[in-house]
């Protein structure tokens, strides 16, 4: 997955924020597994994945159907909370697993 921009944790923060806040960790961790997927299948098939995008968080977010934000601001804060961290967390890990794989997986 290329370096994520502003853009890829607002989008995600978008699809967090219609989700209970107690499965907003386990969707983000999921929509930056697939990102992940799909950043390495661009990567070996020279196309982008048919549901996952091109690799990019923002793209995978994109991917998702639309939602409305019943929260408003505070919800969406706190969404962006979230994106950030397990973002953050997402890349710690790589950094501990030189192999590029992602450690959840117990691929490195």
């Amino acid at each position: 997955m290329r370096r994520a921009l502003i853009g890829d944790l607002l989008a995600a923060a978008r699809v967090l924020s219609a989700q209970p806040p107690h499965l907003r960790a386990g969707v983000m961790d999921r929509l930056i597994d697939q990102a992940h997927a799909a950043h390495r299948y661009m990567a070996r098939f020279g196309r982008p994945h048919l549901l996952w995008g091109d690799g990019s968080l923002l793209a995978r977010a994109l991917a998702e159907p639309a939602v409305a934000n019943p929260g408003g601001d505070i919800c969406d804060f706190a969404a962006l909370s979230v994106a950030a961290a397990r973002l953050a967390a997402f890349r710690r890990r790589g950094l501990l697993c030189p192999s590029g794989q992602n450690g959840r997986t117990g691929l490195c």
